[in-house]
């Protein structure tokens, strides 16, 4: 009929870990789609990239679409849609360096395809960069998840620790 089923509202990359937001009924789901769409979340990750990444911190526009030579994929392409990733260093860890990401909109693989493109790929993603030998996935890792509730309005903010395995990993890298 055309009607939202209450549940999900925003989607994590394949093997991706960390927070998510998920309605309980359509009202919920409804209002928390147009904050996605508004741009009004507070979205960040955790990523690892290889490589010691500068400025200490930037911002990324460029635009993402289809990656004409596999369609499989996304890429920084011209008539892509745009894209706007913002990035903090935190720490250098080995020869990696471990950042906090926020992207400011949403296209698909977004943050891999971003920090990629700039020659600093995330450790373990084997589509955009390389596999690791610390990890059976990409370190990236959605820290923080900011919106407003549906019902009342009141801003909140969810957080979500690196899991073990990514802990594990730093420690490795180091």
């Amino acid at each position: 009929d055309g009607s939202l089923r209450p549940g999900i509202v925003h989607r994590l990359d394949k093997d991706a870990s960390g927070v998510m937001v998920v309605a309980k009924n359509s009202l919920a789901q409804a209002n928390l789609i147009n904050q996605f769409k508004a741009r009004s979340v507070v979205k960040a990750y955790l990523a690892l990239v290889k490589g010691h990444l500068t400025p200490d911190e930037g911002v990324i526009e460029a635009p993402i679409g289809r990656d004409p030579r596999n369609r499989k994929r996304m890429a920084v392409v011209a008539e892509g849609k745009e894209a706007r990733t913002q990035y903090y260093v935190i720490k250098l860890v080995g020869n990696c360096t471990l950042v906090e990401v926020r992207p400011e909109t949403g296209r698909t693989h977004q943050i891999r395809v971003h920090l990629s493109a700039i020659g600093y790929p995330v450790v373990g993603d084997s589509v955009y960069g390389v596999k690791s030998a610390y990890l059976s996935r990409q370190f990236l890792h959605a820290c923080r998840l900011g919106f407003k509730l549906p019902s009342t309005g009141e801003y909140v903010e969810f957080t979500s620790n690196l899991p073990p395995d990514l802990e594990q990993a730093l420690k490795d890298i180091a």
